[in-house]
């Protein structure tokens, strides 16, 4: 690993963003952390962002030479906002760019899939991360973890579908290697843990560690659509109960070596971090 310049984390506060913030500060590399809020983040300089503000853009780009692009939230049309942005950052002196995508959408995908196909063509050095769904989605402010919390149940339109559920932590870890290496990845990384569990394992594994009973209802893709509707815009539900209907499909049985390649260690289990969030409650 290289001494870099500064990097900018946008969404520095949140699930990928904040722990990314934490690695690289403690290996000791310069931080602006960027934030609707400009939250104050330990070790960092703190600066204003808003996707949808352009006005902030240019401070925040000020003295960067590389970039944590966490794409906004809920937007079904991220590449609108997003696009305009990454072109005045290389204007601006970024020259390596890190995006977080989703293993679900491919290069010239819906939603970030547009910027995931261009970030090629704008800087020398990139890459895109692209993993499976969060395991912190069972234990953080996520709709399945409050679901858990106040009625035991996990609601998906998944059915036995099984996932490579991946902990943030090891996203983050795969980020900072992607953004200060000397060799830049150029390349598209499915990150996953390092096995494939369906709702209903997630849920026996939850009642098994925690001793909670937990369940894990299905629903149809149209009862998934609606009642996610009641949380994000109508468009952005469609997409994710789409990508609940893909899993039932397969789409997300696979893991892969990313974590362990980029990282030289292996992915955490979901066991693994149950046990660790149940200590740090405790």
């Amino acid at each position: 690993m290289t001494t870099t310049g500064t990097t900018l984390v946008i969404g520095a506060t949140g699930n990928t963003g904040s722990r990314t913030v934490a690695q690289l500060t403690a290996a000791g590399h310069r931080v602006k952390a960027a934030s609707r809020r400009e939250t104050p983040v330990a070790g960092t300089e703190p600066v204003p962002f808003d996707w949808y503000d352009p006005a902030t853009h240019v401070a925040a780009l000020d003295g960067v030479d590389r970039v944590y692009l966490i794409p906004p939230v809920g937007d079904s049309d991220p590449a609108a906002t997003m696009l305009p942005f990454l072109h005045q950052a290389r204007t601006a002196g970024v020259h390596r760019a890190v995006l977080l995508s989703s293993s679900a959408i491919p290069e010239g995908g819906p939603a970030v899939g547009t910027v995931h196909q261009a970030l090629p063509g704008l800087f020398e050095q990139w890459a895109v991360l692209r993993p499976s769904w969060f395991m912190q989605n069972f234990t953080g402010t996520h709709a399945h973890a409050r679901s858990i919390r106040d009625e035991g149940i996990i609601w998906t339109a998944a059915e036995s579908g099984r996932v490579g559920f991946v902990d943030a932590e090891d996203i983050a870890a795969v980020a900072v290697r992607a953004l200060t290496d000397e060799q830049s990845p150029n390349a598209d990384l499915v990150l996953t843990g390092p096995e494939a569990l369906s709702h209903d394992d997630i849920a026996a594994i939850i009642t098994e560690v925690t001793g909670r009973a937990v369940i894990h209802r299905r629903l149809s893709y149209e009862r998934m659509r609606d009642r996610l509707t009641t949380q994000v815009p109508v468009e952005f539900a469609a997409m994710l109960a789409g990508m609940d209907r893909a899993i039932a499909g397969g789409a997300e049985d696979r893991i892969t070596d990313t974590v362990q390649r980029l990282t030289g260690r292996p992915p955490r289990t979901f066991q693994a971090l149950l046990a660790r969030e149940m200590r740090c409650s405790g």
